[in-house]
């Protein structure tokens, strides 16, 4: 790995929607430049996670690092970014824009424009990138190359006159992408002289290396065995192991301005290296940091306990691995009186959430109960102060609140417009406020202001089952407002059940309540007395439903005689299951709570 002119690198991202074939041309750019030999060749080379490859959609964003010669016989290098195209990982996204110069704008030529490729069109634009419009899956026979052209036009803003149409696929028109990324993409500026200056891009844990940093440098040489600083945590490494991604980890001497690769320097802790910080010279520091990228925010919450209590210190230390490989993700350990020892922990939405899960469950092996999720909250108490409320089972008597803030979206849906109809519906029964509805060609476009805690629930699935799963879904975060809410206890034989407490709007409580009551009720088994379930806002009851008693003959062996003998048996029972009620335990099966929590109060 010698020295690169930094005129002949080329560094870009490749981003789209879900499903429109961002792997599958970074599979064809990989085989294009050779970075592979054909016997390591496989679909979908750089997502690396097993539930990347089965689920098929991009989790962490990958880097690879190609050597490409153009017609005109001269020698370029190509760093590709390959970033995920979920809403949830939009973080993701943002963070590889800032290390590259361009990117290539993918559009599925069937499908047209979705959500998620006007929101990356605008993550792109605002990193000031040259985007290079290109048509894939140009060979289907429903592709319409004319129209989506003119839709990017009308819906992005861009001019996708000069789009190049290909197919990730067979590998059609991937020469004609690498002539065009190497004339129209602009080469990074940098000085080799200067102080280094370098952005971290992304770190992640290696179970024989510690803590493997992806940097893009600016100006000056990051080298094998200098000592470097990092400006915002403050400490200081001597760099073992620096190299590229081809797309397997290349050791070699250095780095220079404008490339990207990673280093190593036996970091044990991930928790060191702060993404979007900047690294520079210990001996030669650089006067400012580069501005780097905000902290990821966790918007979603819920409480993850195992099954079994004994899991308990597998649990925490399976997510503390976890986190080592996603700065994203949050956690903190509570107890909760039905669950037993567990974590509150803090996602970036729902897939993440699930995606998670599903990494503890099969990575760990691990049995799991989720609290259902709810988002931050914010408390404004009458005293002044301000707290932010992460589980509904903390939050103050309402006597000490002034007033509840909610978190508030901007969500863009894309739906044919046969299926608007069941849209707005959707939008409106979740609180939802109009901002503007708009057509391009025969799909609408419709931005909404919804109430997150609305949208945690099962939105998506609503959404996707209304319109046949033709719509699509992004949002960001606009801020938070007032709102009407009150917390939701059930209490199960008068003992509040800790985990099914929540955070509800007040005017859907009652409905939520008498759903949840009447679901617990065909879930909890029947005991020898009868149980009541119930959901209770403060001190008022708002549902109950009866789990009616299990009932033993006692008169039985009472053959004739006066009727007082039967009265006394039964008087007797009453008495007992009176007392039993007053002093019987209800255990709630676990089931029970994992059907309850996914159950959502229509």
């Amino acid at each position: 790995m010698g020295a690169v002119k930094p005129s002949n690198i080329r560094n870009f991202a490749i981003i789209a929607h879900i499903d429109h074939g961002k792997s599958t041309l970074a599979d064809r750019l990989i085989e294009a430049c050779e970075g592979l030999e054909s016997r390591d060749m496989q679909e979908q080379v750089l997502d690396s996670m097993d539930i990347e490859r089965e689920r098929g959609i991009t989790i962490k964003a990958q880097t690879v690092r190609l050597e490409y010669t153009a017609q005109d016989g001269e020698h370029y290098v190509l760093n590709l970014m390959d970033t995920p195209g979920h809403v949830d990982f939009s973080y993701e996204v943002s963070r590889s824009l800032a290390a590259c110069e361009g990117s290539i704008l993918l559009v599925d030529a069937s499908q047209g424009v979705e959500a998620q490729t006007l929101a990356n069109a605008y993550l792109a634009v605002e990193a000031d990138h040259e985007i290079i419009v290109v048509l894939n899956k140009t060979d289907l026979a429903s592709a319409e190359p004319e129209r989506v052209k003119q839709q990017i036009t009308d819906v992005i803003g861009l001019d996708a006159s000069d789009a190049i149409p290909i197919s990730a696929k067979t590998g059609v028109g991937v020469p004609e992408l690498l002539e065009a990324l190497v004339k129209r993409i602009s080469p990074p500026v940098g000085d080799k002289a200067a102080p280094l200056s370098a952005l971290l891009v992304d770190s992640w844990y290696d179970a024989y290396l510690g803590v493997v940093i992806l940097v893009r440098v600016r100006d000056g040489v990051l080298t094998k065995g200098m000592k470097v600083r990092m400006m915002a945590a403050g400490t200081a490494h001597t760099v073992e192991q620096v190299g590229t991604f081809q797309p397997k980890p290349e050791p070699g001497k250095q780095l220079g301005p404008g490339e990207i690769g990673y280093f190593t320097s036996g970091i044990k802790e991930v928790a060191q290296t702060s993404v979007g910080d900047t690294i520079t010279s210990d001996r030669k520091p650089t006067d400012a940091p580069l501005p780097g990228f905000k902290p990821s925010v966790p918007v979603v919450f819920c409480g993850l306990f195992p099954v079994d209590a004994g899991d308990y210190p597998r649990l925490r230390e399976s997510l503390t691995r976890l986190k080592l490989n996603d700065s994203s993700f949050h956690f903190e350990a509570e107890s909760s009186a039905a669950l037993g020892f567990g974590f509150r922990c803090g996602f970036l939405g729902l897939l993440h959430l699930e995606i998670v899960q599903e990494r503890l469950s099969r990575e760990f092996d691990l049995d799991l109960i989720a609290t259902a999720p709810s988002v931050v909250y914010r408390i404004h108490l009458t005293n002044g102060k301000v707290t932010e409320l992460h589980n509904p089972v903390d939050m103050p008597d309402p006597v000490h609140i002034d007033h509840l803030e909610e978190p508030w979206i901007s969500a863009t849906i894309l739906v044919p417009e046969e299926y608007l109809g069941s849209v707005l519906k959707l939008c409106e029964d979740r609180r939802g406020e109009q901002v503007s509805l708009g057509y391009a060609g025969n799909r609408a476009v419709v931005t909404y202001r919804l109430p997150l805690n609305e949208v945690v629930f099962d939105f998506y699935d609503r959404l996707k089952s209304g319109t046949s799963g033709y719509a699509s879904f992004d949002y960001e975060v606009e801020g938070y407002r007032e709102g009407d809410l009150v917390r939701m206890t059930i209490m199960v034989n008068g003992d509040p059940v800790d985990a099914l407490s929540m955070v509800v709007y007040r005017a859907s409580a009652e409905s939520r309540g008498r759903a949840l009551c009447e679901r617990l009720k065909e879930l909890i088994p029947r005991q020898m007395f009868q149980i009541a379930i119930q959901a209770a806002l403060g001190g008022r009851i708002i549902a109950r439903e009866t789990v009616r008693a299990m009932r033993k003959d006692v008169t039985a062996k009472c053959y004739g005689g006066d009727v007082s003998r039967k009265r006394k048996l039964l008087d007797k029972q009453k008495k007992g299951k009176k007392r039993m009620r007053t002093f019987g335990k209800v255990e709630i099966p676990q089931e029970a709570f994992i059907a309850a929590l996914k159950m959502d109060g229509d």
